[in-house]
């Protein structure tokens, strides 16, 4: 989902083991045990497949912390040292993760054409089984030319560029790595967003409007298509798949033109229209992301959120730490740690703007939430686990 440019980082291929401990979720008589979370998607989902991008280098190996981002919010820590899931996670997915009891980390970390599959199993060959996070930014639904990836090979001219795995790739690396979905996993699928925004674009440099809402529309059926063929046919029982918010209220959109805004708002409404058909019948259970995100940007102190209007993140300070090479303010770089927590040699690398707050703001930049925004929709997730009668209610 994010605006990338193109830029070079070298020293992508050694990478860091995010050791996560991991333990049996929910169980007893008032609901199934759940011993995996899965969680295909983009960058609203994604746990730090680039997280080599982010790396300041001190002196240190390649693949060594300290890292300064990793994540597409206001990363909240220097490196991936943590014990636990709970104690570093800042995005939905984690957090989800670890209330369940359960390790998550990314299945796959690199940048351009490197990459490595399951870093955590290198740290500890007992979270072998936790690399389930598959979510990468700028990711499609089945064309892997996704955001900033034009070419679908990880380079954007001369330059690496996001690795943009589409979601038929995520579920085909899961069933090769695994075989299938069991009994214990809970599967999230929350993609198609850049698909929207790869026809927004398209429309701006002359594609009819009609072909975008036809495009966005197919995407949506792939997705439909992939969750039944390839996920609830391959043994998964607790499948839940998000819709996709309205951007056009988001910091990067909500100053377009009126009739731009309506164009956004309406396909990733189509986009939804077109995935609930899809889905008609079939044994997963829809969580209304929509619904959420307007409700937050209509009653936000509710929500504990006090700015619904403007990223946290600062584009100058990013900017700095990149020495120029990203000025679009991503907040894949972007660190909401206060100074305190910066030991020398590592510099202070907050890059939040003056007065700006990870945990009463909700966007970090122009489309992704803060930890706040994270942790809230992971609230709503949870809640609805309980709903669906997946995890004991007292869970």
């Amino acid at each position: 989902m994010a605006t990338w440019r193109q830029w070079h980082l070298s020293a992508l291929s050694a990478i860091v083991g995010a050791a996560l401990l991991a333990a049996c979720g929910g169980g007893g008589d008032s609901g199934p045990t759940t011993t995996r979370v899965v969680v295909f998607g983009d960058s609203l989902s994604d746990m730090g497949a680039y997280t080599p991008a982010t790396q300041i280098p001190l002196g240190q190996a390649a693949g060594v912390p300290p890292f300064f981002g990793g994540k597409f919010t206001t990363n909240t820590h220097t490196g991936y040292t943590a014990t636990s899931n709970s104690s570093t996670a800042n995005t939905w997915g984690e957090w989800v993760a670890a209330r369940l009891g359960v390790a998550i980390t990314p299945h796959e970390v690199g940048f351009g054409p490197q990459s490595v599959k399951c870093p955590a199993a290198a740290t500890s060959p007992a979270l072998a089984s936790s690399c389930t996070g598959y979510a990468q930014g700028g990711s499609r639904v089945t064309s892997p030319a996704g955001i900033g990836n034009p070419n679908g090979n990880g380079i954007n001219g001369a330059s690496p560029a996001p690795m943009t795995r589409p979601m038929t790739t995520q579920v085909a690396d899961h069933l090769t790595r695994f075989t299938s979905f069991g009994a214990g996993d809970i599967v999230f699928v929350y993609g198609g967003n850049n698909d929207t925004f790869v026809q927004f674009g398209a429309v701006a440099q002359g594609l009819p409007s009609a072909t975008a809402i036809a495009n966005v529309q197919q995407a949506a059926a792939e997705l439909a298509a992939l969750v039944k063929t390839q996920i609830l046919a391959k043994g998964a029982t607790r499948v839940a798949v998000m819709n996709l918010p309205d951007a056009s209220a988001t910091p990067g959109f909500r100053t377009l033109p009126d009739a731009n805004k309506a164009l956004l708002t309406q396909l990733s409404a189509e986009f939804n229209t077109a995935l609930g058909a899809g889905l008609a019948g079939a044994a997963v259970q829809m969580i209304d992301a929509r619904a959420l995100t307007a409700a937050v940007l209509a009653a936000p102190a509710s929500f504990g959120i006090g700015n619904v209007t403007d990223a946290a993140c600062d584009p100058a300070a990013i900017s700095a730490f990149t020495a120029g090479r990203v000025t679009d303010g991503s907040s894949l770089f972007c660190n909401a740690a206060p100074a305190s927590l910066f030991v020398a040699p590592v510099p202070n690398l907050n890059s939040l703007k003056t007065g700006a707050s990870a945990s009463t703001w909700l966007f970090a930049d122009g489309v992704h939430p803060t930890t706040a925004g994270h942790k809230i929709f992971a609230d709503q997730v949870f809640a609805k686990l309980k709903e669906f009668d997946w995890i004991p209610a007292n869970q």
